[in-house]
């Protein structure tokens, strides 16, 4: 039987693995092509909803990472590898917060004719910088399960 630890830091670190690849996606397939078609990105011209994909994969990875964190406070080797994601991420959302999604959301609403290729590019060359955390969280996690399971 597979303790609770070993399923919630396993669950986390599922959504965490989901999370990297939507991001290498984002930045090697959609990113490559929108600056130079900005409906693309655009949900009311019928491009793609990024919001569709990372609201609710974020939701899930935060609440699955918390109580990961709760179910394995009693546990140091594990707790601090998921302290270290825990840390990784919330800086990766926080940059997100107050840098990458207002502008994001800027060119979502941008008019096709007065929309900035060049500021378009900047933003997805930029964009890049967050994969290192998003890879820190994920080795994180898989430490923390490989000492969950290790434990159990």
């Amino acid at each position: 039987m597979i303790s609770l630890s070993v399923a919630s830091v396993g669950l986390a670190g599922s959504l965490t693995l989901i999370g990297v690849g939507g991001g290498l996606y984002e930045f090697s397939v959609v990113d490559v092509a929108w600056p130079q078609r900005p409906d693309l990105i655009q949900p009311v011209r019928g491009g793609i909803s990024r919001r569709r994909f990372w609201i609710p994969a974020h939701v899930a990875f935060e609440l699955a990472q918390i109580a990961a964190l709760i179910i394995t406070w009693h546990q140091p080797d594990i707790r601090f590898w998921l302290l270290i994601a825990f840390t990784s991420h919330a800086v990766m959302r926080l940059w997100s917060a107050f840098d990458f999604i207002p502008k994001a959301l800027a060119f979502e609403r941008a008019d096709p004719a007065e929309f900035d290729a060049a500021a378009a590019r900047r933003w997805s060359n930029r964009s890049r910088l967050r994969l290192p955390l998003d890879l820190l969280t994920a080795a994180a996690m898989l430490a923390a399960f490989a000492i969950a399971v290790t434990i159990a």
